[in-house]
């Protein structure tokens, strides 16, 4: 799996055409996929309130969330699983997932925006830009669509493995979530080549 190194600013021009932010959710948590979103705004269609959706609100997220899978020009959304994370690395899954999501737009951009400052490989001319949640809508919605639908999933496997707080942790490290995995072990959603996973290895 390959990707590129790039920084902000290093294109002078831009083409014409549609433009698609790229971001994911989900890199550091110790269990579940990583989450990716490509998004294509409508820009006779302006949706407000848009921003890096780790600094909005739950009750805030959703609610851009439907809007932008409603009004935006399209979206898509993919993901790693956690063999792929375990078997590609981190930031190599998170660059298929990328990837993926934006080969599944129904409409093919000219110019992909994507959060950070590292590529996926695409067939398609691409710019990373740092904190470009922050910065551009299209990357801001992607934040979104990929959070909103990462939380969902950690939400829905909750059920499926109580008492390790999949619904409140979402799979980050914390100290319910390690003193968890210490007492009930690894399950089939946790990432084994994550070091506090891996230690309790033995146990899946």
């Amino acid at each position: 799996m390959g990707f590129c190194v790039a920084e902000q600013g290093a294109f002078e021009w831009h083409q014409p055409g549609l433009v698609a932010g790229v971001d994911e959710a989900g890199r550091g948590p110790l269990a579940g996929p990583v989450v990716a979103a490509a998004v294509i705004l409508d820009d006779e269609y302006p949706i407000e309130g848009l921003a890096d959706s780790k600094i909005l609100s739950e009750r805030k997220r959703v609610r851009l969330y439907h809007e932008i899978m409603g009004r935006a020009l399209c979206c898509s959304i993919a993901s790693a699983s956690v063999e792929e994370i375990d078997r590609l690395n981190i930031l190599n899954a998170t660059m298929l997932a990328m990837q993926r999501a934006v080969q599944g737009l129904r409409l093919k951009p000219s110019r992909v925006l994507v959060d950070g400052n590292r590529l996926p490989q695409l067939d398609v001319f691409a710019e990373a830009i740092v904190k470009g949640d922050r910065k551009v809508g299209a990357i801001s919605a992607a934040s979104i669509l990929a959070k909103v639908t990462r939380d969902q999933y950690m939400d829905d496997i909750d059920a499926r493995y109580p008492g390790y707080g999949f619904a409140k942790h979402k799979g980050y490290g914390t100290v319910e979530h390690l003193a968890a995995l210490k007492s009930l072990g690894v399950t089939p959603v946790h990432r084994l080549s994550f070091a506090p996973v891996a230690k309790h290895r033995s146990l899946a």
